[in-house]
Formats: C-alpha cells, structure tokens, sequence
C-alpha cells in the first residue's frame, strides 16, 4: 500500500511542483492551501506524513500543529523562513524535519524516506518490471532468481527505482549512495551502474543523460 502524504503549501506553483515529484515515485498525495482548511483535513483523515508550509493564509503552521492531533503523524515543515528560532519551535511542537525553500527534490524525497522510516512506515518491497527488491532482508530477486549485489549496487538500485523516470546527476547519487564523505570522484558511479546492468539486465533501461547521469525507465 502507497504512503499518502498531505502537502500543506498556500503556493500554487511549489506545491503542485512537491506533488509532481512524489507522485512520480509512486506516493499519493493531496494538496491543502489553507491553514483551517488543513486542520479539518487532518482530523478527518489519515496520512503517513504531513509537509507543512509555516506561512498559510488561515492559521500558520506553528498553530496547525497545536490544534490538530499529529502526535503519530510525522511533519516535515517546509518554510522560507531562516530564522533559527523558528526552526526550534517547529521542533519543540513535535515536526520531525524543517526544509528550507528552495530545496532540490532529491533532498526532500530522501527526508521524507528517512522521516517514514523512524516511524516504521516505509515500503518494505519495491519492484521494477520483473525486478523485486526486499528491503529489510536485503535481498534482489528476478523470477524467484536471487541476484547477488554487493553493499553499494543494492542501495543504487534503490535508489533509482524510488527516482524512476527521474534524471539524477552523478553527483547526487554519490550523496545519497556514498554519503558525503567519499572522494572516490564520479567515475566510480559509472562502474556500479554498468554492473546493475549486466547482473539485472537493464541495459535499456538505465539510461545515460549526457553530462548529468542517469535515469531509470519504465
């Protein structure tokens, strides 16, 4: 079952932007621009995550949280604002995460992963075409076949299949693969993704991006 996640977002553009990018890699999503509009949505339903703007016509942010009952909910504020203190108290009011407009979707997608995943609510299975992948066991299977991938492949391959259809530049994948402290430079990604493949196949379906990187398509 597909998380749900409610954008709270008064800006037309960046919300129907956040939704885009969400939806692309298989979360549904709906949007409020209201703050009391929001508080009435939140109470009658349920949602797995909660991206909340500071800044609504209506009530604010600060004061959504104080009047509806997320206490299981997990909020991620998304803000233009810079302020620290805003940022504590979002934080004292029990929001998990506190993004800071603008942002790149991949750092928010990743947020959202992370936010989903300390409340035990992220997809335990992924697919792609006749690709499984189990998360927790951390295993990859085509046809019943295991497929053997080392450390690094298995978290690229998820990564690209939670981005599908999406273009992510080397530089972005060493970030999330690899984290911030490798220097190995982005010759190494290109090695990972000619094994992923041979081993599963996908030499058309990996696509190259000239002088960016690559995409996964369906």
């Amino acid at each position: 079952m597909k998380n749900e996640i409610l954008i709270v977002e008064d800006d037309n553009a960046i919300s129907r932007l956040i939704q885009i990018n969400l939806e692309m890699v298989g979360y549904k999503t709906k949007i409020v621009k209201n703050g009391l509009d929001a508080v009435n949505i939140i109470n009658n339903n349920k949602f797995d995550l909660i991206i909340l703007d500071i800044m609504l016509p209506g009530l604010n942010g600060f004061e959504i949280i104080e009047k509806v009952n997320a206490s299981e909910i997990p909020i991620i504020f998304l803000t233009a604002k810079i302020d620290v203190l805003d940022k504590v108290k979002g934080l004292k009011l029990g929001a998990d995460d506190y993004m800071t407009k603008p942002f790149e979707a991949i750092e928010l997608l990743a947020r959202i992963e992370t936010v989903l995943k300390r409340y035990g609510k992220e997809e335990k299975k992924l697919t792609f075409k006749s690709i499984e992948v189990f998360i927790e066991q951390r295993k990859v299977k085509i046809n019943d076949e295991i497929i053997n991938l080392s450390h690094k492949e298995f978290e690229l391959l998820c990564l690209l299949i939670k981005n599908k259809n999406r273009a992510l530049s080397r530089e972005q994948i060493l970030s999330s693969v690899w984290e911030m402290d490798f220097y190995g430079g982005t010759r190494t990604v290109d090695m990972h993704i000619k094994s992923l493949r041979q081993k599963l196949k996908l030499k058309n379906e990996i696509k190259t991006i000239y002088k960016i990187g690559y995409r996964l398509e369906e």
